[in-house]
């Protein structure tokens, strides 16, 4: 059995009075040794010591290999090696060897194999003298150090062997003093370094010396404070110290998204970009007047194939244009089964997501309507405010941004992504709305047909490929003709005539014959903003579905081919109606009156039961003649009202005739200068210069002048 001193455990005073080779022979020293080697490490082998005075005890296993030899040789009466129970736990001891230099770990695994050709030649039948002697001459290690490695290893699992072969002599990394700073002076250093304006660490060590010198403070050396704070401060704290809570956010790596499971339009996000461009935006009929500004896209992508599936142009990023877009999606492609929004207002709107839950925007109440997306079974996520990597569509809109703000057509008319970055021809020109709207459809189409894609799923196939494979074989929900019109924008207390039953709303005339059964009543309609034309959805206004209502377009005043389509028309809803009521009426009032009974009448009168009395009344006294004066005097008054309600009358017609006059050459003038005008416009004025009004009016401006038309 292997054998050990007699004395075990060591304190520094005893080390050094017992003289061992190859250790310090005063206190002083082997408390620098053991620093130094970092016998403290190894936590099984240093205790406290019991008794006074305290201090420390080392086992005699850390001290180099020649004191272990003079300790066992110098026992008469040795005692066993420590059980594998008294050497550290297994935890502990890889713990320790994990954080060895590599060259101790290297000349662990020198020994481990060492050992293990020895064990290897024992069962082949050699004598474990026999082995290590051996092993001794292979290796050029002495037998009695291969012997001691034996030893360190006595009671351990083969597994664990490695950990406890480690010189433990030359383990430790041998440390460097460490100069010392004023705690004080440090703590000026930190509150004046650590804050968001990030000065020079040059300029906070000026001024705090200047505290220094004033507080009587040791100050240390700027390199000295340069090294300390590089230890203290991780890298996350030096940022979010004086770069923020965004830029920390930055250093974390982003979530990295598997779409390889998901299908096409099983999700979508959608979000708002505005264009570097300036646009010429025309007056609308919904009142909004032309303007020039930088429009708003409004998109949705598909987030399995990356393809834009539908997308908007508008002034401003609102919630109508945000309806209408997921409307023209679900038209085209069907229902998707989770929705990625961003968390704008324009996308927490009520009519959009009312219903849900989680919304962060707006006050949810327990009766608030359906939303939009709600009422499809749609699953709604939030993108994180200020979080672009939340969103894939992001990546499309910077694509977007060269190709579309940078397009030649719009040469003149791009602004610059920052104020300070705006090219040399910023604001020669902008381009008008049907420009824009062709260029931002064609680029988008190439944008999805774009080959060589490196998606997960592109594998160099564009987004047209990718959805369109996925799309053909994916269970997919289409809207219902009902479904359709959720979308559409609504318009409450709409009163509908109550003679036709005709709707007039937004300079436009909408009717049907079935109109007539809601005449006089306050309905509400449903409509596409941008599509006015194609007609109106009715609703009561307890939202239930009434019908749908065409658009009748205004006429010109002297359209003949309108005039005998309209008098058509009529003739033929005329005939219709009669036809109907023909068709209802199975009985005509001579047939009524022919079987209408005979009644009889009585040969003799009935006597009067009650008699009306008849009291004298006084004579009423015929009027007065009129005498001619007065006569005269009351035609004079009717002459005077007469003549000054002609003039009132004539003075009205005069200023009437000069503002439509004006109207009218406001309108030439815009024609004459390329200016956009509507067909209502062009159609009245058409009409209006045919007049006698025109005419006299021009006469009269070419005579006097335009000073004519600024008299009151």
């Amino acid at each position: 059995m292997t054998r050990a001193p007699q004395q075990e455990w060591w304190t520094a005073a005893e080390i050094a009075a017992a003289g061992l080779p190859d250790m310090p022979g005063t206190k002083r020293r082997i408390n620098a040794m053991a620093q130094r080697l970092g016998w403290d490490r190894a936590p099984q082998l240093v205790r406290r010591r019991a008794g006074r005075g305290g201090g420390r005890e080392y086992h005699w296993t850390l001290f180099p290999a020649r004191a272990q030899q003079k300790l066992l040789t110098k026992s008469s009466d040795a005692a066993p090696l420590p059980a594998a129970s008294d050497k550290p736990s297994r935890d502990e001891a890889w713990a320790w060897f994990e954080g060895l230099p590599a060259k101790a770990k290297a000349t662990a695994e020198e020994r481990l194999k060492v050992i293990q050709s020895v064990e290897a030649m024992e069962q082949g039948g050699a004598s474990r003298i026999v082995a290590v002697d051996d092993a001794a001459a292979l290796s050029g290690k002495s037998q009695r150090t291969i012997f001691n490695w034996f030893a360190m290893i006595d009671g351990v699992r083969s597994d664990d062997r490695l950990p406890y072969l480690a010189p433990r002599h030359r383990a430790a990394v041998k440390g460097k003093r460490r100069a010392t700073i004023d705690p004080t002076f440090l703590d000026y250093i930190k509150a004046d370094y650590l804050r968001p304006e990030a000065p020079s660490l040059k300029s906070v060590y000026d001024r705090v010396v200047r505290i220094a010198k004033a507080e009587g403070l040791d100050v240390a050396p700027l390199h000295t404070v340069r090294r300390q704070l590089d230890r203290d401060l991780s890298p996350t704290m030096l940022t979010l110290a004086r770069k923020g809570y965004e830029a920390l956010k930055r250093m974390r790596p982003a979530q990295t998204r598997d779409k390889s499971a998901m299908q096409a339009l099983e999700g979508i996000n959608g979000d708002f970009h505005r264009f570097d461009v300036f646009v010429q935006f025309p007056a609308t009929a919904d009142g909004l007047r032309a303007e020039i500004a930088r429009p708003q896209l409004c998109a949705f992508q598909d987030i399995y194939s990356g393809k834009l599936l539908a997308h908007r142009i508008d002034r401003t990023a609102n919630s109508h244009c945000v309806q209408l877009t997921i409307g023209d999606l679900i038209e085209r492609w069907g229902i998707p089964e989770h929705v990625l929004l961003d968390n704008g207002r324009e996308f927490a709107s009520k009519m959009i997501t009312g219903g849900v839950k989680n919304r962060f925007r707006f006050k949810v109440k327990e009766d608030d309507p359906s939303g939009l997306l709600t009422s499809l079974g749609c699953e709604i996520h939030w993108a994180l405010p200020f979080s672009g990597q939340s969103k894939p569509i992001e990546r499309a809109f910077r694509d977007l941004c060269d190709r579309i703000a940078k397009h030649p057509a719009f040469a003149g008319a791009y602004t610059g992504n920052t104020p300070l970055a705006k090219p040399e021809n910023y604001g020669e020109r902008a381009v008008p709305l049907a420009l824009f709207t062709q260029i931002v459809d064609e680029e988008i189409a190439a944008h999805n047909a774009r080959p060589d894609r490196r998606s997960e799923v592109a594998y160099g196939r564009s987004f047209d490929d990718v959805f369109a494979e996925s799309y053909a074989t994916a269970p997919i929900r289409k809207a219902t003709e009902a479904q359709r019109r959720l979308w559409l924008m609504g318009a409450e207390g709409i009163k509908v005539n109550a003679n036709t039953g005709q709707i007039n709303f937004m300079r436009n005339r909408y009717w049907a014959d079935w109109m007539h059964g809601i005449m006089g009543q306050k309905v509400v309609v449903r409509f596409d903003r941008q599509a006015l034309w194609d007609g109106l959805h009715i609703y009561s206004n307890a939202n239930e579905y009434l019908g749908f209502a065409p658009c009748s377009e205004k006429s010109g005043f002297f359209d003949v081919d309108d005039a005998r389509a309209t008098a058509r028309a009529k003739r033929e809803y005329t005939k219709a109606a009669k036809g109907e009521l023909d068709a209802y009426r199975q009985l005509t009032a001579r047939d009524v009156a022919d079987a209408l009974p005979p009644v009889e009448v009585a040969d003799e009168p009935v006597a009067a039961k009650v008699v009306r009395p008849l009291f004298d009344k006084a004579r009423a006294p015929s009027p007065a003649p009129i005498s001619a004066d007065v006569q005269a005097a009351q035609a004079a008054m009717v002459a005077d009202l007469d003549q000054a309600r002609a003039a009132r009358a004539a003075e009205t017609a005069e200023r009437d005739g000069r503002e439509t006059f004006m109207r009218a050459r406001a309108l030439e003038e815009m024609i004459a200068a390329g200016d956009a005008v509507t067909k209502e416009q062009q159609r009245w004025l058409a009409g209006y210069q045919g007049t006698a009004e025109y005419r006299t009016w021009q006469g009269m401006v070419a005579d006097f002048g335009l000073e004519v038309l600024a008299k009151e």
